[in-house]
């Protein structure tokens, strides 16, 4: 049951198909961390700046998974991540992408559970 959290830049709007990737994304999680499935993301826009300038085409995804994963595996899903956000950005230039995925802390529920 990963969270997901895909933060993108405001310039991204009309160019970045979110339910293209997250349709992609979901799966590709599940598989990798042998979740029983996914079915929490927020997709949020906002500005964005890199080298501090305006206007960046900036994506950032953060993946929550329960503790227990090895960090090879974790390596492993943040290189598939970015190779998906590559495949939904290639048409953007200079578009700049970032991955983490994180243990999600021990006080972590969810409701209702299923």
């Amino acid at each position: 049951m990963p969270h997901i959290d895909i933060d993108y830049a405001d310039t991204l709007s009309g160019a970045l198909d979110l339910p293209a990737l997250v349709a992609e994304l979901h799966p590709l999680v599940v598989e990798r961390v042998d979740s029983v499935g996914v079915g929490k993301t927020f997709c949020r826009s906002s500005p964005a700046f890199v080298d501090g300038g305006p206007g960046a085409a900036f994506v950032h995804v953060t993946v929550g998974i329960l503790a227990g994963r090895t960090q090879g595996v974790k390596a492993a899903l943040s290189e598939d991540v970015l190779a998906l956000l590559g495949k939904h950005l290639s048409g953007v230039e200079g578009a700049t992408y970032s991955v983490e995925v994180r243990d999600l802390d021990a006080s972590y529920r969810l409701y209702p559970t299923h």
